[in-house]
């Protein structure tokens, strides 16, 4: 008996030691977040959206409103009947897609990059003109530009717009029926993405450095009003392209000015951003385009 009780103690003990050795071991993994760099209210990788329509605040443009959504100014003005020079007021609905297809976005919608031109080098200042653009779409039109560009809740200007900086020199390139040049001295620091909520190229300068027009044109918004941008102002050089430049510590043009290329607009800064630069956009119908391919070489 003595024995049968030693053994079942024996057995039971090996049972126990048995399971404390396949107790499972609870590993404790320390997570942290990684460091990413962001840039206030103006993420690169945000995707960037297509509303139906938008209420018209105090300070907005027609083109303001066309560039935020990425759709053709000419589009926005022809769905809402408005016509030029495309008056618009605080509190007013804008419809943003076409009333024929209000269900999907338009192909003219879509912020989609527009093929490329190609432009030979002889397209550069003190080479032999270089052979027209042309465009798998419709051909483009002659700039139409106009100095009357109404703003929303404010009335128009009649003061005559300040006096700008004379323009400063330096090589252009001809593409799509426009002379660009540089807006900015600095290098590029940001490459152009076509997927980014903010698409376009991002220019290192120091604060206060010259910011200017890349071509001829009439500003057609200066203000502050589009959230990621900062200090921004948008340039129309004709029917089919704006340029935008974004980030200014301060802007010194006004609706309605003529600028011409070279000349200064703004002054570097980084409303919106992390670091003084210059965030530089190119528009073709609405659509996002990359810079690099209308800039001349450096």
């Amino acid at each position: 008996m003595k024995g049968t009780i030693q053994s079942l103690a024996m057995l039971l003990l090996a049972v126990l030691l048995a399971a404390c050795g396949t107790t499972r071991s609870v590993v404790v993994q320390r997570t942290s977040q990684p460091r990413i760099t962001t840039y206030p209210a103006s993420s690169r990788s945000q995707p960037q959206g297509h509303a139906a329509s938008y209420r018209v605040a105090k300070g907005d443009t027609l083109y303001s409103i066309a560039f935020r959504h990425g759709v053709d100014f000419r589009d926005v003005a022809r769905w809402n009947g408005i016509p030029a020079p495309y008056t618009i007021r605080p509190g007013q609905q804008l419809v943003l897609r076409s009333p024929s297809s209000r269900d999907a976005v338009t192909s003219r919608s879509v912020a989609r990059v527009s093929p490329a031109p190609r432009v030979s080098p002889a397209a550069v200042t003190g080479s032999r003109p270089a052979a027209p653009y042309a465009s798998s779409s419709a051909p483009t039109r002659s700039p139409a530009l106009a100095d009357n560009v109404p703003v929303a809740g404010e009335p128009a200007s009649v003061s005559p717009p300040p006096a700008l900086p004379a323009a400063a020199s330096g090589g252009t390139r001809s593409a799509g029926g426009v002379q660009w040049r540089w807006p900015a001295d600095g290098r590029v620091i940001n490459g152009f993405q076509s997927g980014d909520a903010i698409p376009g190229i991002e220019i290192g300068g120091a604060a206060g450095s010259p910011v200017r027009a890349a071509a001829d044109g009439v500003v057609v918004y200066s203000g502050n009003g589009l959230v990621g941008y900062g200090e921004l102002i948008i340039v129309k050089h004709s029917d089919d392209f704006l340029s935008a430049y974004g980030h200014n510590r301060k802007r010194l043009v006004k609706e309605g000015q003529r600028v011409s290329a070279g000349q200064q607009i703004a002054e570097m800064g980084d409303t919106g951003a992390s670091r003084d630069e210059l965030q530089f956009q190119i528009r073709r119908n609405g659509n996002p385009v990359n810079p690099l391919d209308y800039l001349p070489a450096r």
